[in-house]
């Protein structure tokens, strides 16, 4: 919502909006021009169509139920209303665009592809899930050709976008408050593919490769007879280092600052966007250097009592199993651009929806088993209801089962688990925290206890 609102008064129209959390990015947004309410009111609608020719758009999310008293002003007001994604269904069909889709890796891979292009002198307009380092925001209204757009399957409103190009990263059953299969997942995401001009999809995701048709496919694997490929041939803990393919022909060697084979996979999918859209490799290859990943994606916060400290969005089990296979390189391979060699991997999970935690219970708790030690906080509801015999506790009993051994402690808030990294946390411990919610305000309630903390510039390639 906050990306959308930057382009619409970017592009020179009157924006207002209004969130009970004062955020951050609200400061952010009043610097745009925008009027920002800090409470949700059927005043604001009086107030903004008070002095105004033209009715206002009201535009509200999935999130904004039908009793907001402000949704209820603008129907009474006999306002037009628009969801979230009809909006950004305008903007994507007003001009060339690249939609990015799947159930992981939307956010990084087009912040990749917003990167390079930036890099490349196109300046794309951009509407991202997270923070894009190279504009240091999450929404930039460019003057370039190309608009580049996260395509979120979660509500299934993605049906609605028109792209010149899609690109669908994965695909496994999640969201299971929407899908009630992973068959309803694969339809809606063909009714997706089906509106875009063209389709670049990766080909080593069984799921993709035996559901769909695309234009163009991608692999990390192989090369022989796909589109675009990158072949690794060195990966640690720092970096990893492939060959680039096209049409199975051998183009140049790519070294990728951001390690793990899931974010090799996410730029050569970047890298192959960019290319269908007619950018010389040469242009991409100098952007390639510089990438870092987007807020939230594996972020270095800092140091903390000679503790490494990271923030990772990941909040199912395929994404804890990619995060956590990243962590772990930098532990065995003594390799990391982060200021200190990691010796141990303290994991603080936050699990997303009794839903979720509920249908992948036993996968979180395998996928957990990685770390030498694991912290689990209450489970942040989305605003779903309690199901009975689904908690942290439950999470906890599976992962010690699976793993005897392993170290596993629960919380029941914020402040009992901070109490818990500082005791059982060491020196030189990777400490990485999971989800999608509010697990990263731990670090607010460590800096109150703690007078020792030391803080670095958020960037990983550090």
């Amino acid at each position: 919502m906050s990306a959308l609102a930057k382009i619409m008064a970017h592009r020179g129209y009157s924006v207002s909006g209004s969130d009970k959390r004062k955020a951050s990015e609200l400061a952010h947004l009043t610097d745009e021009g925008i009027k920002i309410f800090l409470q949700q009111s059927s005043s604001n609608i009086n107030e903004i169509t008070q002095f105004v020719e033209i009715p206002p758009l009201v535009v509200i999310s999935t999130a904004i139920p039908k009793n907001n008293p402000e949704l209820k002003a603008a129907i009474q007001e006999k306002l037009e209303i628009w969801h979230r994604s009809d909006l950004l269904a305008a903007l994507i069909d007003g001009q060339a665009s690249i939609a990015v889709a799947g159930s992981h890796g939307k956010t990084t891979t087009s912040t990749i592809i917003t990167t390079l292009l930036a890099e490349s002198g196109q300046d794309p307009t951009a509407i991202i899930g997270g923070s894009v380092p190279f504009y240091q925001s999450n929404g930039h209204a460019g003057q370039g050709r190309l608009l580049v757009a996260e395509a979120d399957e979660s509500d299934g409103t993605l049906v609605k976008f028109q792209p010149s190009l899609g690109v669908i990263t994965n695909l496994e059953l999640d969201h299971i408050d929407h899908y009630c299969n992973l068959d309803a997942l694969i339809q809606t995401m063909r009714d997706f593919s089906r509106k875009c001009n063209r389709v670049l999809a990766n080909y080593d995701c069984e799921n993709l490769r035996n559901n769909f048709k695309a234009s163009s496919w991608w692999s990390v694997k192989e090369s022989e007879g796909l589109d675009f490929a990158g072949l690794p041939i060195q990966f640690d803990g720092k970096q990893t280092i492939a060959n680039f393919f096209e049409k199975g022909k051998f183009i140049d060697q790519i070294i990728l600052p951001i390690p793990g084979i899931h974010n090799l996979s996410n730029t050569i999918a970047a890298i192959a966007a960019c290319r269908l859209e007619g950018i010389p490799f040469n242009q991409l290859k100098k952007g390639i250097a510089l990438l870092t990943p987007p807020k939230r994606r594996f972020e270095f916060r800092g140091l903390w009592n000679e503790r490494l400290i990271v923030d990772d969005y990941a909040h199912h089990p395929s994404e804890i199993q990619a995060t956590l296979a990243m962590a772990r390189l930098m532990v065995n391979t003594k390799q990391t651009p982060l200021p200190l060699t990691p010796k141990r991997l303290l994991v603080i999970f936050q699990p997303h929806r009794y839903s979720r935690t509920n249908e992948f219970l036993n996968e979180f708790a395998k996928e957990l088993g990685v770390a030498d030690v694991i912290l689990l906080a209450p489970i942040y509801s989305a605003g779903e209801c309690p199901l009975e015999g689904v908690s942290n506790h439950s999470l906890a009993k599976c992962i010690q089962k699976i793993y005897p051994k392993h170290q596993v402690f629960t919380a029941d808030n914020l402040e009992q688990l901070s109490l818990l990294v500082q005791k059982n946390s060491r020196k030189n411990d990777l400490i990485l925290t999971m989800g999608a919610g509010d697990i990263n305000r731990i670090w607010d309630k460590l800096a109150i206890q703690s007078h020792k903390n030391q803080w670095l510039p958020n960037n990983l390639a550090a």
